[in-house]
């Protein structure tokens, strides 16, 4: 089965044709509508009237609180204007074609264990780094969701408990791009702006760079820490846009050893027994997750 699948973000959406769980035959990249809803409605079906009759219908990864079975995104799904949240079925009636959605995270959390790097684990977990935090669990073999559709958003996930009302000490920016940049400025007191790509090019010479990656680092394993003895997971996978830096991976390994030999449970011999691993599919994630959920919930369907 061939299907159009749109990764909806906050300023771009990627698209492509996606067949036989991983095979993309074209892509493309779009601005996401500053506008309105009507707005990404039509571009959603302009993109569609190109390849109608190729495929057989539309899934779409998206953030936000993703109700699969009936079609609903809460939250604001990376759009900056309000949002009819049946999506799903407005979108299904403008273009005349099945829509599946499935909320970002969970979307690469599916990819990864159905063709990736955590295939086969019992407990996993795939955690995104971007200018937030994403990720999603799979527990006894089975993508998470939870009653109100929001499992394993780590973003929400307060890391100091003196602080708990202020948004700088959640997960969602202590293990963040965003959190990286802000820690580079903060060492090199001064106000630059600069972006990922160019803070990895001053990582070999740049000490303050090299220390606000390991203070990212250091977030991130820490947090893994604690997911795993919450969850007893057997892999992590990294992803998200600096995660193709191979330095982040090694970084990560680094301080999650450093952490689990130090910790209390470490020290009496039993520590933290998790893998930490690369995405297998990096940005083409949530088109490969959104593709198969599409494909089970059908399936479930015509059950």
């Amino acid at each position: 089965m061939k299907l159009l699948v749109f990764d909806v973000g906050g300023t771009q959406i990627k698209y492509g044709l996606v067949e036989n769980g991983t095979k993309i035959t074209e892509k493309g990249t779009v601005d996401t509508p500053e506008t309105s809803y009507d707005d990404f409605l039509k571009l959603v079906k302009d993109v569609y009237r190109r390849y109608e009759n190729e495929v057989s219908g539309i899934a779409m990864s998206l953030p936000g609180s993703v109700d699969v079975e009936n079609g609903i995104c809460g939250n604001n799904a990376g759009m900056r204007y309000p949002h009819d949240p049946h999506i799903a079925e407005t979108l299904k009636q403008i273009c005349d074609c099945n829509v599946v959605l499935e909320n970002d995270g969970k979307a690469a959390a599916i990819a990864e264990y159905s063709y990736g790097n955590i295939k086969g684990c019992q407990n996993a977990a795939v955690f995104l780094i971007g200018t937030g935090v994403g990720g999603g669990l799979i527990i006894n073999s089975k993508i998470v969701r939870g009653p109100h559709n929001m499992a394993g958003e780590f973003s929400f996930v307060n890391t100091d408990s003196q602080n708990y009302n202020d948004v700088s000490q959640i997960m969602g920016h202590q293990c963040s791009t965003t959190y990286l940049l802000n820690r580079y400025n903060e060492l090199s007191k001064n106000e630059e702006k600069i972006d990922g790509m160019e803070f990895f090019q001053r990582l070999p010479e740049d000490t303050n760079a090299q220390k606000a990656l390991d203070d990212l680092s250091f977030n991130i394993a820490y947090q893994l820490h604690n997911l795993y003895w919450l969850l007893d997971l057997e892999k992590v996978a990294i992803g998200g846009g600096i995660s193709r830096q191979a330095i982040v991976i090694e970084k990560i390994k680094e301080k999650f050893a450093e952490i689990k030999e130090q910790s209390f449970t470490g020290q009496i011999g039993m520590p933290a027994r998790l893998e930490v691993v690369p995405c297998l599919f990096s940005n083409d994630a949530n088109l490969i997750g959104a593709y198969q959920t599409f494909l089970d919930q059908t399936k479930t369907d015509r059950n």
